[in-house]
């Protein structure tokens, strides 16, 4: 059985429900109100099974929305997940207010197809009949929908009725979704489910998996193409699309517990399934699927473009809200940041420029916020550009969903458009000149600006597939193509990190300041042998970056800017060189350390022997323990490499197996301030060996050392 959603639209009192109520013999108004009131408040559901032109079971699922000003945002709610628009016009009463609005609206949210209703011809003359169609086409003239078919009906009487329904099943037969595949045992035990193609501008990406969506599919209305540039796409195959079920309705039904209810955006559920709810309430919130109703039908699975009813344990009904979402663990993440490509309605009541207060809807979601264009002069009414939207609370997207942007007071739609980047970091100067064009063009693109963006620390594909709403498998064939064009570089995981993706603007930053980190640290220091690899990742790595170190330096090393040696870090084939008195000096200061023995003297007492300048006699002393001829002890203390040999020779003299440390200072006349760091010295050195609280001499170095 295909598939599809249509969805109403119109002002109040134009017939909207009392058709549905004809085409499916349904009552979409559920609550007393509604019917005490006699206007739909709140979203309905109904839907008819007939058989396409080919013969073929076609599914048609109807979402009534309400046409009151005041419930737009329940409509809103709605039309989000739909396919096909019935415009609803009633002949008496012709164009109004809201038949505009929901119009606009449903052309913002790219809705691919539509066609008109235009009912109560039974209260009129054929003339005003007429009059009504010129007038409807005039409205459809210059949107999406200009030429869709309008049929006259009377829901009273069954006038047209009979060729409305062949005309919507004709149309819905264009747009719906093939059958699902046979769900498909993976590595998980079978619990994989069917799963629709992601959004259009996914369909940019080269895929891997076989009898994907072709990325040149048709994109214009009337040609059974999918939406413009978003909505549900065609059911592929299984593991395409992470499954994501925007909540529209959440209630209690006794013995069952909590159902929650929503138009499947993408993927599929399965009973058994563990959904993700976001935005979280809690962290690691999870459900579990029990049951699952399609238009009341217990199935096993639900696919994408289906309204779906969901039977879930995990969660209480007081936690969950219209505008949530449920979806596949770790596939989606909740956001207040959105990039935007915005339309301003050609009747928005003025421009844009700065940031104004607005509510943005994203399939059943709200949030009130802020939205700023980010054209330099702002947004004229009918122009489109990108913008910025800073939103008050989290809501849950991805790239290529739809937004309706509207003025909170007084209430007017400004417009709407798609997001481009679902977290958006506010850039500057050269980054947002790069931002722009890269997020307004292709997913490839998009990909080479997040790695761009992430900068020296890089980007796992994880992240950029949550940003695109697709499993992270999916991009491999997109970073391999951009990896072959050299605009990203891999990183395989390693020691302490995931694999990441670089792009090569961030390896060329960290080249030319580790050029620079090297030159200038051995200029200061000029008798430094090396710089310790610790010291040298804090300076040339910012951040995050440092996680990847060891990558980095190996990149650096292979292209010889530096060169490392051990923990040590230097310039490749360099060696500190002694000027003719920096020479002399050395000479005098292994002659005043040898002759100190194992009492030298102090950093003090020898720059007031040798007349010597403190950062001179500092390199100086640096230069002979990089080159073995004084030793520096764990404590910092420096010594002559002579004094330490006749220690072990002295040591090796003595008849002791094992001694205290008393012992050996009472031996060799040295205070605890150099006996504890000797001793620790030659424990490292493997000439003695702590046991307890003494040492044990290591006489078998004598041989061959």
């Amino acid at each position: 059985m295909r598939r599809v959603i249509v969805g109403t639209a119109g002002h109040i009192d134009h017939g909207k429900t009392s058709l549905v109520r004809a085409l499916t013999g349904i009552d979409c108004d559920r609550w007393a109100e509604e019917k005490a009131r006699g206007i739909t408040i709140d979203l309905g559901f109904a839907h008819f099974v007939r058989q396409d032109a080919d013969g073929n079971d076609l599914q048609v699922g109807f979402i009534d929305v309400p046409g009151h000003e005041r419930f737009l945002h329940n409509a809103l709610a709605g039309l989000g997940g739909i396919r096909v628009m019935l415009l609803v016009v009633a002949a008496d009463e012709g164009v109004k207010p809201q038949t505009r609005e929901h119009l606009a609206v449903c052309s913002l949210l790219g809705i691919p197809a539509g066609l008109v209703a235009l009912t109560k011809v039974d209260l009129v003359s054929p003339d005003l009949v007429e009059l009504a169609q010129l007038e409807v086409e005039e409205l459809l003239a210059g949107t999406p929908y200009a030429g869709a078919p309008i049929l006259p009906v009377s829901s009273t009487t069954g006038a047209g009725i009979p060729e409305m329904e062949a005309a919507l099943v004709a149309l819905a037969g264009r747009y719906a979704t093939p059958p699902p595949p046979a769900l498909a045992s993976g590595p998980d035990g079978g619990r994989r489910s069917p799963a629709s193609a992601p959004s259009g501008s996914l369909r940019e990406l080269p895929v891997a998996v076989p009898h994907a969506p072709s990325p040149t599919l048709p994109r214009e209305a009337g040609e059974g193409a999918p939406a413009p540039i978003d909505g549900p796409g065609p059911t592929s195959r299984v593991g395409e699309a992470p499954a994501r079920l925007p909540i529209d309705r959440a209630f209690h039904l006794k013995g069952l517990g909590v159902v929650v209810t929503g138009t499947l955006a993408s993927g599929g559920v399965r009973v058994g399934d563990g959904l993700e709810l976001l935005p979280r309430r809690g962290e690691g919130e999870r459900v579990r699927v029990r049951s699952i109703q399609v238009h009341g039908v217990s199935r096993e699975a639900a696919e994408a473009g289906e309204r779906t009813s969901l039977q879930v344990t995990g969660v209480a009904l007081e936690e969950l809200a219209r505008g949530m979402q449920l979806g596949t663990p770790e596939a989606f993440s909740a956001t207040t940041s959105l990039l935007v490509r915005f339309t301003l309605l050609p009747d928005a009541p003025a421009a844009l420029s700065g940031f104004v207060p607005v509510r943005v809807h994203l399939f059943a979601s709200e949030a009130v916020g802020r939205l700023r264009p980010l054209s330099p002069a702002g947004l004229q009414p009918g122009e489109t550009g990108p913008a910025e939207v800073r939103l008050e609370a989290p809501i849950v997207a991805v790239r290529g969903d739809r937004v309706i942007v509207r003025r909170p007071s007084p209430q007017a739609t400004l417009g709407g458009g798609e997001v481009l980047d679902p977290r958006w970091r506010r850039h500057r100067g050269s980054l947002l000149a790069a931002a722009l064009p890269a997020l307004q063009g292709d997913a490839l693109s998009a990909l080479a600006f997040w790695a761009q963006e992430a900068g020296e620390r890089g980007v796992e594909a994880a992240e950029m597939a949550r940003r695109l709403g697709v499993p992270a498998a999916r991009l491999a064939a997109g970073l391999a193509t951009l990896a072959a064009g050299q605009k990203l570089l891999a990183v395989p995981a390693g020691q302490g990190h995931t694999a990441r993706w670089l792009s090569p603007a961030a390896v060329q930053r960290v080249t030319e300041r580790a050029r620079r980190v090297l030159k200038e640290y051995f200029q200061k220091d000029r008798l430094a042998e090396a710089i310790p690899k610790a010291e040298a990742v804090r300076r040339i790595l910012r951040g995050r970056a440092a996680d990847l170190a060891a990558v980095y330096l190996g990149w650096l090393e292979a292209q010889k800017v530096l060169a490392v040696q051990g923990d040590q870090v230097t310039l490749p084939g360099r060696s500190a060189q002694l000027t003719g008195e920096e020479s002399r000096l050395a000479t005098a200061v292994l002659e005043q350390f040898e002759r100190g023995g194992l009492t030298p003297p102090s950093p003090s007492e020898l720059q007031q022997a040798l007349a010597a300048k403190p950062q001179i006699l500092d390199g100086v002393v640096r230069h002979l323990v990089a080159r073995g001829q004084l030793i520096r002890l764990p404590s910092g203390l420096v010594l002559a490499a002579a004094a330490v040999r006749d220690l072990r020779s002295a040591l090796l003299a003595t008849s002791w197996e094992r001694f205290s440390v008393a012992d050996f200072k009472d031996r060799f006349g040295l205070s605890r301030k150099w006996a504890i760091p000797l001793l620790e010295h030659l424990d490292s050195t493997g000439a003695t060996r702590r046991l307890g609280d003494e040492r044990l001499v290591v006489r078998r170095l004598e041989e061959g050392a």
